[in-house]
């Protein structure tokens, strides 16, 4: 079988996604991302999901379109693009005959992911049990195990701190301070500095609440303007090498290395099957 005639399907579009639907499609694979409604992305400039949204997103050279429905997506994928469907629930697989599946949500926990979803299952980060909730499992911890393809057992428990750079590890990220819709005062690509806003929360009853910089540094990511927080959410990213721009809108070294890690899994997987 071509690869354009292997279908993979990957739950989620977010910036550590968007790696792995990159490799993919660099590989000739067709690719069918699957996402919710109103996808989070930080790094929106990074990751497809954003097509949710717009309708088409251009990471680097490569393209995913929404389809509205699995014969929407099949031509678009024919083009050599990514497609993209609203549906958390895996609901196409009662129509697409995958040929593989790769979770790359990255919620920390299972969110419905099974192996009878496919022939070969791969699954990212921490909350999978190679062997059964998926084939594989991609560790996604920065470090010196980043990328590995575990056959048995799960990948290392999320830390919730952040990789350390220039030696800012918990400041770079910047979490709501209320709940409430954002109001984005800057955008990514700025250059920022400590302690002023950003961006404002506006909420339900009335209240702003500004959303100060945590250092100087380079915005690389904002959450989505508009978007409804909680308390706690995850919205900004500052990077405090404020001469690496570019990163801003491209692929991540840990988004490199994690796809790296599926695309090994992927074809570890077809020889098994090969030989048997």
């Amino acid at each position: 079988m071509k690869r354009k005639e292997q279908l993979i399907l990957v739950r989620g579009g977010g910036d550590i996604a968007s790696g792995t639907i990159y490799k993919l499609l660099q590989c000739g694979y067709s690719v069918l991302v699957l996402e919710t409604e109103m996808p989070s992305a930080i790094r929106r400039y990074a990751a497809f999901s954003e097509a949710v949204y717009d309708g088409v997103s251009r990471v680097e050279d490569k393209t995913c379109r929404l389809a509205g429905n699995f014969r929407e997506a099949r031509k678009i994928m024919e083009t050599g693009e990514a497609a993209m469907l609203v549906d958390p629930d895996c609901r196409v697989l009662k129509e697409a005959c995958p040929f593989a599946l790769v979770d790359a949500i990255l919620a920390k926990k299972n969110l419905g992911t099974s192996r009878e979803m496919a022939p070969k299952t791969i699954a990212l980060g921490p909350g999978f049990q190679a062997g059964r909730d998926a084939d594989l499992v991609i560790e996604t911890m920065r470090g010196h195990q980043l990328g590995r393809v575990i056959h048995e057992g799960s990948a290392l428990p999320d830390t919730g701190v952040p990789g350390v750079i220039r030696g800012y590890g918990a400041e770079r990220v910047i979490h709501a301070p209320a709940a409430g819709r954002m109001e984005n005062l800057r955008k990514i690509g700025d250059i920022v500095k400590k302690g002023e806003p950003i961006a404002r929360i506006l909420g339900a009853a009335g209240e702003v609440t500004e959303v100060p910089a945590s250092l100087d540094g380079l915005l690389r990511g904002l959450i989505r303007d508009g978007y409804p927080v909680t308390e706690g959410f995850k919205i900004a990213d500052i990077d405090p090498r404020q001469e690496e721009y570019d990163n801003c809108f491209t692929i991540s070294d840990k988004a490199r290395c994690i796809a790296g890690g599926v695309l090994e899994g992927i074809l570890f997987l077809e020889e098994q099957e090969e030989k048997r």
